[in-house]
């Protein structure tokens, strides 16, 4: 009996110390180096969000913070990374829908669990995408690209870095019943690339990515995504407005800590980030590339994380994607 005693108490006492240990290291945090995982390329909207973070971190807490873009398989590698990765503050996911809603649902079998392998720290973001085409495409608008898919049946085509950018053209495709190719990418940049080359028709790209694009005269935007025109954009209209009804498709930014974070790491980081996002840079970024700040507590983070699931789950259906 005392024996079991007294290994109860030095467990208790083990525990104590860890759960010390664990909220000195929040209180000091951060002071070395961080890492943000981003699972999309340079130059993506992902990427650029992380790096005004980044740079603010830098500034404020006088520790590097560097971007560490790991690109492919639909955000799959990053996650995974950052999944196996320690979860003491100094490894953190910048994510977006694409491996936190919508995955689940495009992938039979997934190497990483949303939701078991990850511990929320703050949604940052939401935003639209805007149709475009090249600036020396034939087509002009968006019933002309419909005339012209309906025409020649399967041989106009869509590029896509994302599962918002694919998804996004597989409902377009599914609620106007035409009949065009999807071409994947490992991310959005990519895909606008070829397309400013002629090798893609048209895409659904994230404001980051294309309003620079549309500025400069190089792309010409068709509609944009969501359910309102955009500020920024406001003589581009709605996908919906243009005739394609219940036609409502949007994305989003969050923070995540590997699973397993102390309580006073996740509020010391929930902190910081709301802190950020609270900066005119922030609010700049997001008026000037369709977006809108959005922050959350973990706990509302992994409220809206479940409902975006089953929200994107709905929209796969309708699109008619099947599980890889």
């Amino acid at each position: 009996m005392q024996s079991s005693l007294k290994i109860t108490m030095k467990l208790a006492c083990a525990l104590a110390f860890y759960t010390c240990a664990l909220a000195a290291q929040a209180q000091g945090y951060p002071d070395k180096p961080i890492t943000i995982v981003v699972p999309f390329a340079a130059g993506s909207g992902t990427d650029q969000q992380a790096r005004i973070f980044a740079q603010a971190m830098t500034n404020e807490y006088k520790v590097p913070v560097v971007v560490d873009n790991r690109v492919g398989a639909s955000g799959i590698i990053a996650a995974q990374h950052v999944a196996r990765a320690a979860p003491d503050g100094y490894t953190l996911l910048m994510t977006t829908n694409t491996t936190h809603a919508a995955n689940t649902h495009l992938f039979k079998k997934l190497p990483y669990d949303p939701v078991k392998d990850f511990t929320p720290v703050t949604l940052l973001g939401k935003g639209q995408m805007m149709l475009v085409v090249p600036a020396t495409s034939p087509i002009k608008s968006l019933p002309e690209l419909l005339a012209a898919a309906r025409q020649h049946p399967g041989k106009l085509n869509f590029g896509s870095g994302s599962s918002s950018s694919r998804v996004a053209g597989e409902m377009f495709k599914q609620l106007t019943g035409i009949n065009v190719v999807n071409i994947p990418y490992k991310s959005n940049p990519m895909a606008l690339t070829d397309l400013l080359g002629g090798q893609v028709d048209f895409m659904f790209a994230d404001g980051a990515t294309a309003i620079p694009q549309i500025n400069s005269k190089s792309l010409r935007a068709f509609a944009t995504s969501g359910t309102n025109r955009l500020a920024i954009a406001p003589s581009v209209p709605t996908v919906e407005e243009t005739g394609v009804k219940d036609y409502d498709m949007t994305y989003w930014t969050a923070v995540y800590l590997p699973a397993h974070a102390a309580p006073d790491l996740i509020k010391r980081l929930n902190d910081i980030f709301v802190k950020i996002a609270s900066q005119p840079a922030w609010k700049r970024f997001q008026d000037a590339t369709a977006g809108e700040v959005a922050t959350t507590s973990p706990e509302g983070l992994a409220k809206f994380q479940a409902a975006e699931t089953q929200k994107w789950g709905r929209i796969i259906k309708t699109a008619g994607i099947v599980p890889q």
